[in-house]
């Protein structure tokens, strides 16, 4: 339910325009959702998710985004939506699209990984790995769920939830750490980065939250051990070179 007038004019009271502009301004230069990014709507069905999760399976892996971006638009080209799609997919052709995306140090890897995912994801779930919100009503509940599967880890399932905020019931993970850390350097809740904070942020911004989140921790990853050195607020070296 959107909220109210008087309660939006509220929340905006609570944060100062030069807020409001940085956390636009941050979403602008780094980016939002990575799945909005690759053209994925979560919200239009079962098959975005679907989608969605293979490619939350290559942002999970110790690569760059922007690999793990090209890599799912080389199996989206070749016809894989969804990961029960890739176990039908001879090694050595799999192998070949992941090097076509990037992963070249890590393609016979990255390739049996994503078989035994298919494998299992096909034993426990019959191929849909939406079928797992119709059991799953809740976070810890989705996340042991997805920590099982093999290849998934913590940051792997913080970011596949973190934008399926208002999808799926239950999907309510945490603040991401890295997303709290680039709060603070940037100085927009200097309170304390509270999940709670930066939804009314989001708000006030006309932003959202998945959005902002995702700019924080994109953020993080793009400052690494920099932040430190960095003076952070309006003018943070990464949202002056993006």
């Amino acid at each position: 339910m959107d909220t109210q007038p008087a309660e939006r004019a509220a929340i905006a009271d609570r944060y100062s325009a030069d807020e409001v502009s940085l956390a636009c301004r941050l979403v602008t230069v780094l980016g939002g959702r990575y799945s909005a990014e690759l053209g994925i709507d979560i919200t239009a069905g079962d098959a975005e998710i679907e989608q969605w999760f293979l490619a939350a399976t290559l942002f999970g892996t110790r690569i760059s985004a922007r690999v793990a971006e090209r890599t799912f638009r080389e199996l989206a080209a070749a016809g894989l939506a969804r990961i029960s799609q890739v176990g039908k997919v001879p090694a050595a052709e799999l192998v070949r699209l992941l090097d076509a995306g990037g992963y070249a140090r890590y393609d016979f890897r990255t390739a049996a990984r994503l078989l035994k995912l298919s494998e299992v994801v096909c034993d426990r779930f019959g191929g849909n790995v939406a079928s797992i919100s119709h059991t799953a009503h809740s976070y810890p509940e989705l996340h042991s769920a997805l920590d099982a599967l093999p290849g998934w880890g913590e940051v792997t399932v913080r970011l596949f939830l973190r934008e399926l905020r208002g999808v799926w019931r239950g999907a309510e993970p945490p603040l991401d750490e890295r997303a709290a850390a680039a709060a603070r350097h940037l100085g927009l809740l200097p309170s304390g980065a509270v999940l709670s904070g930066l939804a009314d942020l989001a708000k006030s911004a006309g932003l959202d939250l998945r959005d902002l989140e995702s700019g924080l921790v994109r953020l993080a990853l793009g400052h690494h051990r920099a932040m430190v050195s960095c003076p952070g607020g309006q003018a943070c070296a990464a949202l002056q070179t993006g």
